[in-house]
């Protein structure tokens, strides 16, 4: 699977290239986003603004690194939505539990708002 990590300051940015996050290649990012995690990072962000295609496989890595993060006391942070995949976070109700910015930007003035605190 095609991706990024990027080690900024307090959190690691992991944006996904491909435009399908689907049964294929969600194991893939799943065992990175452990990984990152299991490095000791407890603070990630996950930048899916290229991917235009969603089904559950996707929605479980996502859901995966939110429990990796929560049980570390970070912060897990998901932007970029395309709107199909964000209509399907929106069915699946997940808007309701997972912290969603627009841009990897925006995530990262969030995270520095709660170190402030």
């Amino acid at each position: 699977m095609a991706f990024d990590i990027q080690k900024c300051g307090t959190y690691t940015l992991v944006k996904v290239h491909a435009d399908r996050l689907d049964t294929n290649n969600a194991p893939d990012l799943k065992s990175e986003l452990v990984l990152v995690n299991n490095e000791g990072e407890k603070n990630i962000v996950l930048d899916l603004s290229n991917v235009t295609y969603c089904d559950s496989s996707g929605l479980r890595a996502v859901l995966v690194a939110n429990r990796l993060c929560e049980d570390a006391i970070g912060t897990f942070i998901l932007c970029g939505l395309q709107p199909d995949v964000e209509n399907l976070v929106k069915i699946s109700m997940l808007h309701t539990v997972l912290l969603i910015t627009d841009t990897a930007e925006e995530a990262e003035r969030l995270l520095e708002k709660k170190d402030n605190l």
